[in-house]
């Protein structure tokens, strides 16, 4: 005669004890991790594998990079790539103009972004629905349509051959716009209710009330603004003809033209228009998820 196991939260016939289901779940064995890490750790590592290859490349020797079979690791550091970008190009000036068409953009994108974003969320005129969707409709509207009449403006006013033309059809996007918008609406109005009550203008609700709440998405918003203007390409290349008023993507492409045979150049021109953005994006990614959540709660 054997005895028969009790199942999770019955008696036990030989011991008459309960058997509670917590003590059998605490016997189960748990992963340290989420079991989602085991397809998203491999996936990881494939997409930094390009990563990795250009900071090694970066710091190899010309005959190591052309050599065949490539070699996988540096036999040394060699920082002449590096020295040769700083030392004998304009990448500093290319450098320089990137960060300033960047900041420019971002600041103007956070003041008139919040400003347009809380009129649509708070404030109700006439048409504003109607101006609303004509906005949002511009998002859908490619680049290419839109690119000779911006063109057109831009020498209307005399900012082609200028950093001027890569700020000004950048000062507020849509996207800014819309995506403040939807997480002012996910704010209680009660905050706002009391300090009008208080004598509060709407522009002081705003400064005071409504954008230090407004965090997450504002850093989203700059973040997402300065990964876009800093990679773009295709604007600076019909706006821009000479060489001082470059961008760093122009620059860098003109760069790899021009000295093909240096590649450790290329390489380490290459590490160094990837880090602001890799900072930047591991600098803020903690407020992504909270400001998109947060700004589809209401339409």
């Amino acid at each position: 005669m054997t005895a028969t196991s009790a199942r999770p939260g019955t008696a036990d016939p030989v011991r008459g004890v309960l058997d509670p289901p917590a003590a059998v779940e605490r016997r189960r064995p748990r992963l340290p991790f989420s079991p989602w890490h085991l397809l998203l750790a491999p996936l990881a590592l494939v997409f930094a594998v390009p990563l990795v290859w250009l900071v090694l490349s970066s710091v190899m020797t010309n005959a190591e990079i052309n050599r065949f079979p490539p070699a996988l690791w540096p036999s040394g550091i060699d920082l002449g790539g590096y020295r040769y970008v700083l030392g004998n190009a304009m990448f500093p000036r290319w450098f320089a103009n990137s960060l300033i068409v960047s900041a420019v953009t971002v600041a103007a994108n956070l003041v008139f972004g919040s400003l347009a974003g809380y009129a649509f969320a708070r404030m109700r005129f006439a048409g504003s629905r109607v101006l609303l969707g004509l906005m949002l409709a511009t998002m859908a509207v490619p680049f290419q349509l839109t690119m000779i009449p911006t063109f057109l403006v831009m020498k209307k006013l005399g900012l082609i051959d200028t950093l001027g033309a890569l700020i000004v059809p950048s000062l507020v996007t849509p996207f800014a716009v819309f995506l403040l918008r939807q997480f002012f609406l996910s704010l209680p109005r009660e905050l706002e209710e009391a300090a009008w009550i208080d004598g509060c203008s709407r522009l002081r609700v705003l400064w005071r009330i409504v954008l230090p709440l407004s965090r997450p998405a504002l850093a989203t918003v700059a973040v997402l603004t300065f990964l876009t203007t800093w990679n773009d390409l295709t604007w600076p290349l019909i706006a821009i003809n000479h060489d001082t008023q470059y961008t760093l993507q122009l620059g860098l492409t003109t760069f790899q033209g021009q000295h093909h045979t240096q590649w450790a150049a290329v390489m380490a021109g290459n590490v160094i228009t990837v880090l602001p953005v890799l900072l930047a994006f591991l600098g803020a990614q903690k407020t992504f998820i909270q400001s998109i959540t947060s700004s589809g709660l209401k339409g």
